[in-house]
């Protein structure tokens, strides 16, 4: 049986002002053992606890783009929410999930953040310092992707990285409660 997400729990999200570099290193060494994501943008922390809801999102996204690229056999190589920035580029935080496409590099082709709070750091900004091309954004049961441009981020209606992806089906499988029955529609959607 399918059956469609409830509104998600709002993670618990604090947002610190007026912090210099050394001030967020400190906090960040502090909160390293702890669940909690830390992002750092020109003096903004923000420091998120996750709700369970928010961690399922972000995993069923996963798990769906990887049936995807395995069906269409694109060699892709996950790197979850690895640390992202430094001190130079004013930025550092992690996606909720982030993937090479072909080869491995150092910056992601895609990083996916699911998000459940408004307000904050610019996420399109840290994303655009770290020079990585193509953003995806589910909040509100819909799917947003921004492409890097050379003056920036533009929303688009398709992945210019995978413009065969039918992102209404990505999302109709997104709202399926459980992962197993969400990705197992996915996979029989793209066999048709």
């Amino acid at each position: 049986m399918i059956q469609q997400l409830e509104t998600p729990i709002q993670d618990r999200c604090i947002t610190l002002y007026s912090f210099s570099w050394d001030r967020f290193e400190a906090i960040a060494s502090l909160l390293e053992n702890h669940p909690v994501r830390l992002t750092y943008l020109d003096g903004t922390v923000e420091i998120m606890a996750f709700s369970p809801e928010h961690e399922e999102s972000k995993k069923t996204i996963g798990l769906l783009l990887e049936t995807y690229l395995r069906f269409i056999g694109i060699r892709f190589y996950s790197r979850g929410g690895y640390t992202l920035g430094s001190h130079e580029v004013g930025a550092r935080g992690e996606p909720d999930e982030s993937y090479n496409l072909e080869t491995k590099k150092d910056i992601p082709d895609i990083a996916i953040e699911v998000v459940t709070t408004s307000g904050g750091i610019d996420k399109l900004e840290k994303y655009r310092r770290w020079g990585v091309p193509e953003a995806w954004f589910y909040q509100n049961q819909q799917l947003f992707i921004y492409h890097l441009r050379s003056t920036g981020y533009e929303q688009v209606t398709r992945s210019e990285l995978l413009p065969e992806l039918d992102l209404y089906l990505f999302v109709q499988c997104l709202s399926i409660t459980d992962q197993y029955d969400a990705t197992i529609a996915f996979s029989e959607a793209l066999r048709l």
